[in-house]
């Protein structure tokens, strides 16, 4: 899911299944990472065009590089979340990115995280151009060469 307008977000939901929690029935921390890395893959896949599916065939892939976390408030058991993912800048190799997991439209985390592009030689390498195109909408102005 879309939202709609320039630097828009990406919207991925995910309900939390016992799996996914402590033995209080919380959310368990690291598990947010899960959900977000599960958002940013939806987001790729959702770009359209198989853009992100020709990268993966040229031997290339994103990493982590990065990754800041602030927990507000906690997830629990069957709960519906919602993953809201945008981008903060886009670069030549890499791409800064803020996802909020939300319940009814409260906060619960906030991540910022920056991702680097890898060539098939495991160094860094400019993201392709069409897959830069596709992720536009997602970055507002925050686009760079």
């Amino acid at each position: 899911m879309i939202d709609a307008g320039i630097g828009g977000s990406h919207v991925t939901r995910v309900r939390v299944y016992y799996e996914d929690t402590d033995a209080a029935g919380i959310v368990y921390y690291a598990n947010y990472l899960k959900f977000a890395e599960r958002a940013r893959s939806e987001l790729m896949r959702d770009i359209g065009d198989g853009q992100y599916r020709k990268m993966l065939a040229q031997g290339m892939h994103f990493v982590v590089r990065r990754c800041v976390v602030d927990y507000i408030g906690a997830a629990r058991l069957d709960d519906l979340l919602e993953v809201h993912s945008r981008m903060l800048a886009l670069r030549g190799a890499t791409l800064s990115a803020e996802q909020i997991v939300r319940r009814a439209g409260e906060d619960l985390v906030t991540m910022k995280i920056d991702l680097a592009c890898l060539g098939p030689d495991g160094r860094p390498a400019r993201i392709p151009p069409d897959l830069r195109a596709a992720l536009a909408p997602y970055a507002g102005d925050a686009v760079a060469s």
